[in-house]
């Protein structure tokens, strides 16, 4: 199906999935009449999947990829990624399944989209923020995407964010068997693939929010895997 895809990973999202589908499908609907979710989940054991399948029998719209185990954020939305686009998808959107994104925020990134190949859902340019957060974690987040704009040398203030919209043609030109790493390591790396590609990247001013259900995925070995991965990087050939 063509039009715009939105792609949810999941990993014990049991509580937010069915509220998150509700409440992003319209928004979907809205900015493109051609829409699909797609939700990737992980053989989770607190019974996401099952939830999933409930709406996709419910739902049209909304179709569900089982994986057999827990392999990571930036391998399911690989998998996500490459079955849009093998079924025709003009646009594949990603955003966290945890309403950390707001869902009223997805018809300005396609919005955006028309006049840029990558859109970004920016914490960190003018009319952004995050809510929620205490310093520490403000200061991790913040300093993450300056170490990688330092390094890297790309104009994009969030590079660590992961609520974005592809146009297919960025998807199909990136070496997605390439890309393996997760969480803000994912994130880098596809946007800076795309930058050197000479695709137009856009920033779009949002606000995220905690989690207010469920735990975090993130973990110190997701953070860390960021600090080496941005140098690396910039010197691998070819990226």
């Amino acid at each position: 199906m063509p039009g715009a895809w939105l792609i949810l990973p999941t990993y014990n999202e049991a509580v937010n999935i069915e509220p998150l589908v509700r409440a992003v499908l319209p928004e979907l609907a809205e900015a493109s009449a051609e829409h699909r979710i797609l939700i990737v989940d992980d053989n989770s054991p607190d019974g996401t999947g099952r939830i999933a399948d409930g709406l996709a029998q419910e739902i049209e719209a909304v179709e569900v990829m089982h994986r057999t185990e827990k392999r990571g954020l930036g391998v399911a939305y690989l998998a996500g990624f490459r079955h849009a686009l093998d079924a025709g998808a003009d646009l594949v959107l990603e955003m966290d399944s945890d309403f950390s994104h707001s869902p009223a925020d997805v018809p300005r990134l396609i919005a955006a989209a028309a006049d840029a190949d990558l859109v970004l859902g920016s914490r960190y340019v003018p009319g952004g923020g995050v809510s929620d957060w205490g310093l520490v974690r403000r200061f991790l987040s913040r300093g993450g995407s300056w170490y990688a704009r330092l390094i890297l040398r790309v104009n994009v203030h969030d590079l660590t964010g992961g609520f974005k919209c592809f146009r297919r043609e960025v998807l199909e030109a990136l070496d997605l068997d390439a890309v393996h790493a997760e969480g803000y390591g994912f994130q880098i790396e596809l946007t800076y693939r795309a930058i050197r590609r000479g695709f137009r990247v856009k920033e779009i001013p949002i606000v995220f929010r905690e989690r207010q259900a469920g735990l975090s995925k993130m973990t110190a070995r997701i953070a860390a895997e960021a600090v080496w991965k941005v140098p690396a990087l910039r010197l691998r050939r070819g990226v």
